[in-house]
C-alpha cells in the first residue's frame, strides 16, 4: 500500500509561522517584488507589517525594539538597493548591542530571468556587521535557520543577523515544522573568582562602580541597584549606561560624557578600585588603565576584549544578576570605604551641572533646553537622542531615573537614528511621553518618518534643535584651530514641514515659551514638532575652557 505524501507548506508560510513561533508581532520594512510572497503569508498571519518610508526607518525602529524588548526586531526590505539600506542599521544594532533580524529579498537562484540586474552578494556584504548572515537555499532549512537567528540575535552579546530569501525559494513547498524556541541560561560564574573579586573589593579605600551598556540589558538591574546601595559603593555610568541605577542617588557621580577631563573624571583618577559590571568597548573608555594605577573588576556576560587601556585583573564572567547577587552576598553588610572625597566631588559635579539651567538667552543654550526638557518628563518617560552634540550635554546635564529613559547611540553614533528610535519606543510604551531630539542635520536624514509616525498614530513630541549647520563637526573644526567653514546649511520651514505630513509644528521663539509648548504638545497628543533655535556658543567656555581650568579639589 502505498505511502500518503506527507503535507507541506508553501515556504513563506512556513517563513512566518517561524516567526510567530518566536513570539514576533511586528515586522518593520519596505518591501519589494522579492519579497511579495513573503507579504501575502504576513497579511493572513497575526503579525502586522509596519510600512515605513525608508529602510533604514525600519531597521532603526526594530533594531531600538529589540533594545527595549530584550526580543529581536524584525525588518523587511528587498534586495539590491532595499538591502544596502540596511547596512548603517545593521552596524548600528552590532555595536550597540540590539537584537535584530533584518529579511532581505533576492531574484530566483535556481535560474536567472534577468542576468544581474540589481544583484549583489548581499550576504557576504553584511557578514562584517552581522553576527550571522546567511541565504536560504532551500525552503526545509527555513526552521532551522529562522531559530538560530533570533538565538544568535539575543544571546549575549546581542547584534544584528541577516537572512536572504530568495524569491524562487519562497514560493517551494515545504515538509518541515516549525521548531519550539526554549529558554536561555547563562553560566554562573564560580565560586573561586566571586571570592577574589570580593577580596579585592574588601581591600580597596576608595572603590567605584562603573555601569555600561551590558548592564542595561536583560533583568540585572534591580540586582546592581542593591548591590550599589547595600555595598554603599559610590558609582558613575557610561552614556549607554545611564539610568540602570537612579542618577538621584546619593551615590551617583553622574555619566562619563566626556572621554577625559571631566569633573567625573577627578573620582575615577582617585580610585583605587573599580568595578565594571557591563561596560562595552565599543563606548569610548571612560578611564585608561596603567600597569601601575587602579585595579579593575571586570564583570559581564563575555570575558573582557584586552587592549593597550584594559587589563582587568580579575574577570566575574557569566550571568550577570547572578555575579552581582552572590557578589553582595559574600560582601556582607556595607563596608567602611572612604567615600569623603568622591562626595566633594559630587556637590562639584552639581553644582556646574546647575548652570545655566534657568539662562533667558535666546536662541536657548544647551544648560536651558537639556533642564526644560528634564522639567516635563517624569521617572519614567523616554528621550530619545539623535547625533550631535547635544548628546554630551544630555548625557552630562539630564538625569536619568528608569532604565532605557533615555536612548542614544554611543556606539556607532549614526545620525538619522533618532526619529525612527522614537517612534518605535512610542510605539511600545503609549502611557508614556516620549520626545525625539534631533540635531536639524540629524533629522533631515529620516524626516520622512513623520509620515509614518502620524500614520501609526503616535503620540510622540519632536524637538528639533535648529542651528544651521552640522554643530559638532562645525565646533571641532574651530576647537582644533581650523577656519569655521563648509559646514553650513539652509533648513526649510520646519513648522510648515510637519504640517505637510498631517503633524503640529511649533516655532520657539522665547526661551520661557518651551516648556508651555512642550506641555502643550503631549497634552494634545499626536505628534508634534518643535522647532527650536539654539546657541551653541556655550559649548567651548564649558566643554573646553572651564574643564582644562578645573580643579580637582586635591
Amino acid at each position: 500500500m502505498a505511502r500518503a505524501p506527507a503535507p507541506t507548506t508553501k515556504a513563506s508560510d512556513l517563513f512566518v509561522q517561524a516567526l510567530e513561533k518566536e513570539g514576533v508581532k511586528f515586522v518593520f520594512g519596505v518591501p519589494g517584488e522579492e519579497n511579495l510572497d513573503l507579504v501575502d503569508s504576513l497579511r493572513s498571519s497575526g503579525i502586522r507589517l509596519i510600512l515605513t518610508r525608508h529602510e533604514q526607518g525600519a531597521a532603526f525602529m526594530a533594531a531600538t525594539y529589540g533594545r527595549l524588548t530584550g526580543k529581536a526586531g524584525v525588518c523587511l526590505a528587498t534586495l539590491g538597493p532595499g538591502a544596502t539600506n540596511f547596512a548603517t542599521p545593521a552596524a548600528y544594532a552590532h555595536l550597540g548591542g540590539f537584537p535584530l533580524i533584518m529579511i532581505t529579498g533576492q531574484k530566483p537562484i535556481k535560474k536567472s530571468k534577468q542576468g544581474q540586474f540589481q544583484i549583489i552578494d548581499v550576504v557576504n556584504l553584511f557578514k562584517p556587521i552581522c553576527k550571522m548572515s546567511k541565504q536560504i537555499v532551500h525552503g526545509d532549512t527555513i526552521p532551522a535557520l529562522v531559530r538560530e537567528a533570533f538565538r544568535t540575535a539575543e544571546e549575549e552579546r546581542p547584534g544584528a543577523v541577516l537572512l536572504e530569501l530568495p524569491e524562487d525559494i519562497a514560493e517551494e513547498q515545504c515538509s518541515e515544522q516549525v521548531i519550539e524556541p526554549h529558554q536561555r541560561y547563562y553560566a554562573v560564574a564560580d565560586d573561586t573568582v566571586l571570592d577574589k573579586a570580593a577580596d579585592l573589593i574588601k581591600q580597596a579605600k576608595m572603590p567605584l562602580v562603573l555601569i555600561g551598556a551590558g548592564a542595561n540589558r536583560k533583568d540585572a538591574r534591580r540586582a546592581i541597584s542593591d548591590f550599589v546601595h547595600t555595598a554603599r559603593i559610590p558609582f558613575f555610568a557610561t552614556q549607554m549606561g545611564k539610568g540602570v541605577v537612579d542618577e538621584r542617588s546619593d551615590l551617583s557621580l553622574g555619566t562619563a560624557a566626556l572621554s577625559d577631563g571631566d569633573y567625573v573624571h577627578c573620582a575615577i583618577d582617585r580610585a583605587d578600585l573599580i568595578i565594571n559590571i557591563g561596560h562595552d568597548v565599543v563606548e569610548k573608555p571612560p578611564f585608561f588603565m596603567e600597569t601601575e594605577g587602579t585595579k579593575v573588576i571586570h564583570i559581564n556576560y563575555k570575558s573582557a576584549q584586552v587592549d593597550q587601556v584594559y587589563f582587568p585583573q580579575v574577570e566575574v564572567v557569566g550571568d550577570l544578576k547572578a555575579s552581582i547577587t552572590r557578589l553582595k552576598e559574600k560582601l556582607g553588610a556595607a563596608l567602611n570605604f572612604d567615600t569623603s572625597y568622591f562626595e566633594k566631588v559630587r556637590k562639584e559635579i552639581e553644582v556646574h551641572l546647575a548652570e545655566g539651567a534657568n539662562d533667558h538667552r535666546f536662541p536657548v543654550i544647551p544648560q536651558r533646553f537639556v533642564a526644560d526638557t528634564r522639567r516635563v518628563m517624569s521617572d519614567k518617560d523616554i528621550i530619545a537622542l539623535d547625533n550631535g552634540i547635544y548628546k554630551i550635554w544630555y548625557a552630562r546635564n539630564y538625569k536619568a531615573y528608569e532604565p532605557n529613559t533615555v536612548l542614544l547611540d554611543n556606539a556607532l553614533a549614526t545620525m538619522g537614528a533618532g526619529l525612527p528610535s522614537a517612534m518605535a519606543a512610542a510605539y511600545l510604551n503609549p502611557d508614556r511621553r516620549v520626545m525625539a531630539v534631533c540635531g536639524d542635520g540629524g533629522f533631515m536624514m529620516n524626516s520622512q518618518e513623520i509620515e509614518t509616525a502620524v500614520r501609526l498614530g503616535l503620540n510622540l513630541v519632536i524637538t528639533v534643535l535648529n542651528d544651521g549647520s552640522y554643530g559638532m563637526i562645525r565646533w571641532k573644526q574651530v576647537a582644533a584651530g581650523f577656519e569655521d567653514w563648509g559646514l553650513e546649511f539652509n533648513n526649510p520651514d520646519f513648522v510648515k514641514y510637519a504640517e505637510s505630513y498631517g503633524a503640529t509644528g511649533h516655532r520657539i521663539t522665547a526661551t520661557e515659551d518651551l516648556v508651555p509648548a512642550f506641555e502643550k504638545a503631549f497634552q494634545a497628543g499626536g505628534v508634534h514638532l518643535i522647532d527650536l533655535p539654539v546657541d551653541y556658543s556655550e559649548n567651548q567656555k564649558v566643554l573646553i575652557d572651564e574643564l582644562s581650568e578645573k580643579s580637582c579639589l586635591i
